[in-house]
């Protein structure tokens, strides 16, 4: 199976940055499938769904800027969603195609929401996983807090622990499948140390926001889910912190009215490479 690391240069306000992506399966597809991570995870999260879904898409993972092997941003008020949509407005021109399916795990969820309500947009399908209109602040808080610690880890045993304790959420998995979600993330730097792949800069623009601000972005996200006129799928994971089952509820019955599946002893976020759950995609982007 052909998996290939590419880039390419993206604009900021504050200039220009390079965004990397995996490419699985044949590039001369033209069905195709972008699958966004969250916001400390990386492009490799989704090897397992791209895998599986390369017989059928050109599948195409970013990591995000700021994490993984991308450029960080010069100033980095710019971490924020209509960024990340731009970068991958610009990624979707490289890839030269029509129209694209979107696999998007919450932050990859609000930035595909972004996308989808843009006239004239591309997304054909989308999936939203663990993510929606409304963000619990107290997850949100969580997570900012999560983001901004400088960890560091004096052995790789010592770093996989502690990423598996924070990703406990994610639900059950084998000793293999742990061991893969911390390697993706961890790195060696230049002291020996083990530490997170990306810019610790992302938590400023979400520490910044003021209850006022949270309450105004809200109102626009449902303004912008409700401008999404594709067919749209809500995964939500049954425990939870940051997607509630009433959210989910009042996402079957406005903008576009999406089918909902909830992952029970899963909370935020599932991530999709147990085969049971890439089933649940695979069935949905096929139909």
């Amino acid at each position: 199976m052909s998996v290939q690391r590419k880039s390419v240069q993206c604009l900021s306000p504050a200039g220009l940055h390079r965004v990397s992506y995996k490419e699985w399966g044949d590039p001369r597809n033209p069905r195709v499938l972008l699958c966004v991570h969250g916001v400390t995870r990386v492009a490799d999260d989704f090897d397992a769904l791209a895998a599986v879904m390369a017989d059928s898409y050109r599948v195409i993972c970013p990591d995000i800027v700021g994490r993984g092997q991308s450029d960080w941003l010069r100033n980095p008020q710019f971490y924020q969603i209509p960024q990340y949509v731009s970068d991958m407005v610009t990624l979707l021109a490289r890839l030269d195609v029509e129209t694209v399916d979107w696999f998007g795990t919450s932050m990859g969820g609000l930035i595909g929401m972004g996308m989808a309500a843009l006239a004239d947009n591309p997304i054909r399908k989308l999936i939203l996983n663990d993510v929606g209109p409304v963000l619990n602040p107290a997850a949100i808080a969580r997570i900012a807090d999560y983001i901004a610690q400088d960890m560091r880890f004096a052995s790789f045993e010592e770093g996989a622990a502690y990423i598996r304790m924070v990703s406990a959420s994610f639900g059950p998995h084998t000793e293999a499948q742990w061991h893969k979600l911390a390697t993706d993330v961890l790195r060696q730097n230049h002291e020996g140390q083990w530490i997170r792949h990306y810019d610790l800069n992302l938590s400023i623009p979400i520490k910044a926001t003021t209850p006022e601000m949270a309450l105004a972005g809200q109102t626009a996200l449902w303004a912008t889910y409700d401008a999404i006129k594709c067919q749209t799928l809500v995964i939500r994971g049954a425990e939870s912190d940051l997607l509630s089952a009433e959210t989910a509820l009042e996402m079957q019955q406005r903008g576009p009215h999406a089918k909902v599946v909830e992952l029970p002893g899963v909370g935020h976020a599932p991530t999709f490479v147990q085969p049971e759950q890439i089933a649940i995609a695979r069935e949905f982007l096929l139909s």
